[in-house]
């Protein structure tokens, strides 16, 4: 079973080398819309895939991370990047170029980096990330499968190429939220109380 959750932000960014003159010489932005598909072979003991309360957590806040902010490829020009950085108190620096197919593979990969760390508490089965679609206008989006994530030719995904302005970071709910995604450490969702008798 596949369940779906949505989320929006603003964002700006260049998109080096690509073909659209306009798109790889001026900054420019976009109202992005993110769907997050996640896939199930069982339901948890409220009988759902996973509730949609609990991607109001660290998945939310990642995502969130790039509303009002803007992107760039750590591979572009110095001077660029420095720009980026004094001007714009949040930003991010990306190990791939942030264009919309881009957005949805590392997207993929945050997300399912954090669903890996988490334990549940309420019977949650065989959870993963089975897609994620990134619409970067009305017109155009960008879906990325796991295939897609672990493919190589389409650049390498390392969670300590990413880095995330102080800004951002102190605007989650958890500011050591990144640092723990990178050592492996858990994140624990609640305990909940059952007022239907479940077994297993």
């Amino acid at each position: 079973m596949l369940i779906r959750k949505l989320f929006k932000f603003e964002n700006a960014h260049i998109v080096r080398n690509c073909t659209s003159d306009r798109c790889r010489r001026s900054i420019h932005g976009h109202s992005y819309q993110v769907e997050l598909i996640l896939e199930a072979h069982r339901l948890d003991h409220g009988q759902m895939v996973y509730d949609f309360g609990l991607l109001k957590g660290q998945i939310r806040d990642i995502i969130d991370s790039f509303d009002h902010a803007i992107c760039f490829w750590n591979q572009d020009d110095e001077g660029y990047i420095a720009a980026c950085k004094q001007y714009s108190a949040r930003w991010i620096s990306l190990p791939v170029s942030p264009s919309a197919e881009q957005f949805s593979r590392f997207f993929f990969f945050l997300a399912d980096s954090i669903l890996r760390q988490t334990i549940t508490h309420n019977g949650e089965g065989d959870v993963t990330v089975h897609s994620v679609i990134v619409h970067e206008t009305a017109t155009g989006y960008a879906q990325c499968f796991r295939a897609d994530v672990e493919n190589e030719q389409m650049g390498l995904l390392k969670l300590q190429d990413f880095e995330f302005s102080e800004q951002v970071q102190i605007e989650w709910a958890d500011p050591q939220m990144f640092e723990k995604m990178k050592q492996g450490l858990s994140f624990e969702n609640p305990l909940v109380e059952h007022s239907v008798r479940v077994d297993g």
